[in-house]
């Protein structure tokens, strides 16, 4: 069965429509990234998911309930975890947990019991009297964590969850999403970080309020089945993009990091000939070969179909 079921999901604010016709489902235990750049509309669905925002049309379940006609059973039955730090600051870990386990209407015992468990999964042993505000990024992140899963919810909700984090503590983090996915617990997660989408079951990716494509990883890179993708390390990566752009071999580049990527227009295309190419127009071409699309590949095909800009 389905944790969650959107169908025609719709948010206009005046005449701006921030979610247009979206339609998607994610299975219980699943982790599903919800993928988009700034202003997408990724943090406006899932205000709709939570409750918070009431859709203009079409229709959405959480846990088999419409979230129109009943968001505040909704809000009972998820954890929800914002972009930004949610805590209180000036409470300490333990007072914080305490804190949000009364708000969720844990009996003391209760209280007590999923204390040890958040504490525990979060790694935070030893620093339960610190104060939140002077936890590193990580920590706060784990804490936050926590708290949002304090009642055992079924879905959770994670609104960019490691935005500013740095690479260790985020990697630490995915860990309890998928301890949390193997005991049963259906994530939406919506992120900027691409590395960390290849983590999850499956990726929506949302453009302009628009769905633009959805599946597993190896799914949504097969827009890229009949188009080789090269990668081209060169001490002049300007002027490389300029002569390649320049060949009817090649369909589009991008920068990618240190090194730049072409998409080929067919199988036929000869890296080799490509690279023998720009070593004549006066370039050091320290490599070049054929690589694996990566989800950045799929996210700036998309953008550019749809005539847009990645922010």
């Amino acid at each position: 069965m389905n944790a969650i079921e959107v169908t025609g999901l719709t948010r206009r604010f005046g005449s701006f429509t921030a979610v247009d016709q979206v339609s998607f489902d994610v299975k219980k235990g699943e982790i599903f990234g919800f993928l988009g750049s700034n202003g997408a509309g990724k943090s406006t669905t899932i205000r709709m998911l939570c409750g918070l925002l009431r859709p203009t049309s079409g229709t959405a379940t959480v846990g088999g309930i419409d979230v129109t006609r009943d968001p505040e059973a909704v809000k009972q039955r998820i954890g929800y975890m914002s972009q930004r730090f949610s805590l209180y600051e000036l409470l300490t870990v333990d007072q914080n947990i305490r804190f949000f386990g009364g708000i969720y209407g844990l009996n003391a015992a209760k209280i007590s019991q999923r204390r040890a468990l958040v504490v525990e999964m979060a790694g935070l042993a030893g620093r339960e009297t610190t104060l939140a505000r002077d936890l590193s990024g990580g920590w706060r992140q784990r804490l936050a964590l926590g708290c949002a899963i304090l009642h055992e919810p079924p879905i959770l909700f994670l609104d960019e969850p490691t935005g500013g984090v740095d690479p260790l503590s985020r990697r630490r983090f995915w860990r309890l999403i998928e301890t949390l996915s193997v005991a049963g617990v259906t994530v939406l997660v919506t992120t900027h970080y691409l590395d960390e989408a290849e983590r999850c079951h499956r990726v929506a990716l949302i453009h302009a309020g628009r769905l633009a494509t959805i599946g597993t990883v190896g799914e949504v890179k097969s827009v890229f089945a009949a188009r080789p993708i090269i990668e081209i390390r060169t001490d002049r990566p300007m002027e490389a993009m300029q002569l390649l752009d320049a060949m009817d071999v090649v369909e589009k580049t991008s920068l990618f990091g240190t090194a730049l990527h072409a998409v080929l227009r067919s199988e036929a295309a000869d890296a080799e000939a490509i690279g023998a190419r720009l070593r004549a127009a006066g370039l050091s071409v320290e490599r070049i070969e054929r690589v694996q699309p990566s989800l950045e590949d799929v996210f700036l095909d998309v953008v550019d179909k749809a005539g847009g800009q990645a922010a």
